[in-house]
């Protein structure tokens, strides 16, 4: 397999550069490529072993990394809290030292709690060995192999046959939804703002303090002028398992003030495309019509893309000789 020069870890987007952002993307259309193939396994990684700590629950990303390392030919482990060495008071780092002696080469990460990726990632830099860490989603803080799926995504909409992360200079994104306790959306605005898109956040004032400003978006706690023109409307979850109460009046009352529907796309740009991370509240965030249109939607294409984005990424962190985290 040959090695490649890159980052250690993958926990932020923060730092990530247009140069990693088309790398990331060029070796996943590479993948896509292998995927619609008749035999979708590669011996990419043959011989690696990659771990998934899920240590919180999850579907989708659990079986987007799974499927992935799988069609790499990588060995997989799976970790389950509920029954783990955790309930025996096991901490978490020391569960990761045991997945780390067993030969693990790439640990995927998924907390609850914001930090976590980064104190594993720590402490493996620490022990001196070459394990890569991938954050797959921690508490609000990001999501970003959620964020590089729908970048490809937007960009293979916009051109097809040579998607590159330029294709989105200039284009109007509104990101509408529970934002203040979004990874997702933390991840995105790092991807979009590098890649130049002009980047709008929408959602009622408790779920989208004035600080997120700070990003270089525009923030706007009504649909209006958020929607006008927008090339793309990424609509996200109501997180009511992270919210305490009265930061939204009710699921009816969000939905008639802020739920996405094919009436209210009128005042977007005439090709204008949804997107949704999942899982979804139908009905809520958006019309259940609206997403399973496939001339608007581009929620089952999110799915597709991220598997392939994720064996780009396990590729990259598995191959790669770089010290850089």
């Amino acid at each position: 397999m040959a090695e490649v020069s890159w980052r250690r870890h993958v926990i932020s987007l923060a730092d990530f550069t247009i140069a990693d952002y088309e790398l990331v993307l060029q070796t996943a259309l590479s993948f896509r490529e292998v995927l619609s193939r008749r035999n979708k396994k590669v011996p990419t990684l043959q011989g690696k072993v990659v771990a998934n700590l899920f240590f919180e629950s999850s579907t989708r990303t659990r079986n987007s990394f799974e499927l992935a390392a799988k069609r790499l030919s990588a060995d997989t482990l799976n970790f389950s809290p509920g029954t783990s060495s955790l309930s025996k008071g096991e901490t978490i780092l020391d569960t990761a030292r045991t997945f780390l002696a067993m030969g693990t080469d790439i640990m995927v990460i998924r907390h609850q709690a914001a930090g976590v990726p980064t104190a594993i990632a720590r402490d493996m830099d620490l022990l001196g060995g070459k394990v890569a860490v991938l954050n797959a989603g921690d508490g609000k803080h990001e999501h970003p192999s959620q964020a590089l799926l729908d970048l490809l995504t937007l960009c293979t909409y916009l051109n097809p046959s040579n998607p590159t992360a330029k294709e989105m200079k200039g284009k109007k994104v509104a990101i509408v939804g529970d934002i203040l306790h979004s990874r997702v959306a933390r991840s995105n605005l790092w991807s979009l703002v590098t890649t130049g898109a002009d980047v709008h956040l929408v959602a009622p004032p408790t779920l989208l303090p004035v600080e997120f400003a700070e990003y270089g978006v525009k923030i706007h706690h009504t649909l209006g002028n958020a929607l006008e023109d927008a090339d793309f409307v990424m609509t996200l979850r109501l997180q009511t398992e992270r919210m305490g109460q009265f930061l939204i009046p009710s699921l009816r009352e969000y939905h008639a003030q802020f739920g996405i529907t094919r009436d209210r796309l009128a005042k977007c740009a005439p090709n204008v495309q949804v997107l949704h991370p999942g899982p979804v509240n139908r009905g809520v965030e958006i019309s259940s019509d609206l997403m399973d249109d496939p001339r608007l939607s581009l929620i089952e294409k999110q799915v597709t893309n991220g598997v392939a984005i994720r064996m780009s990424l396990l590729y990259l962190l598995g191959s790669s000789g770089s010290d850089k985290v």
